[in-house]
């Protein structure tokens, strides 16, 4: 009997969606419409607090309002505080109504629509106490599957040493 994975209808769908995903951000992103908000904004306000050891960032989204986020590099907790959101991750689409948490695998990218005027807060560790948000997001974040799969294929190599 093999350990090895094989490929499976699972992993088609997986691709399927990071496509789609990748597609529609990058379309939204290289758009001119005035209604795509890119960033914070006063459509989609953020809030940042930190604890010891501990990063916390809250963002505000409008009834009706859409948000892809980025691909986070290590597992962390989410949770609505407030309101009703459809998220959809490659395992699928999901209902939350608040008060509710999540514990994100690393390597998930969300793509979230508010149902309700809701409020979404991400838990992140924060060993360091890095304070600076570019920072913080460079730490925590990927910009792209690929980066995401080389440095966990990085990591793999310095472990295995």
């Amino acid at each position: 009997m093999s350990n090895l994975k094989t490929s499976t209808k699972t992993d088609v769908a997986i691709k399927n969606f990071r496509n789609k995903v990748v597609e529609l951000e990058n379309k939204l992103l290289n758009s001119n419409d005035t209604n795509i908000v890119k960033g914070n904004s006063d459509s989609f306000p953020l809030t940042h607090s930190f604890s010891d050891g501990v990063y916390v960032r809250e963002m505000k989204m409008g009834k009706g309002g859409m948000v892809i986020g980025k691909i986070h590099n290590r597992s962390h907790t989410w949770f609505l505080m407030q309101g009703h959101l459809v998220i959809a991750t490659e395992d699928g689409s999901f209902e939350y109504k608040a008060p509710t948490y999540v514990n994100a695998p690393a390597g998930c990218k969300r793509v979230i629509k508010a149902l309700e005027d809701s409020v979404f807060v991400n838990v992140h560790p924060n060993p360091d106490n890095i304070k600076d948000i570019d920072k913080l997001e460079k730490m925590l974040t990927c910009v792209s599957y690929k980066e995401y799969e080389d440095m966990n294929f990085k990591n793999i190599l310095i472990w295995a040493w």
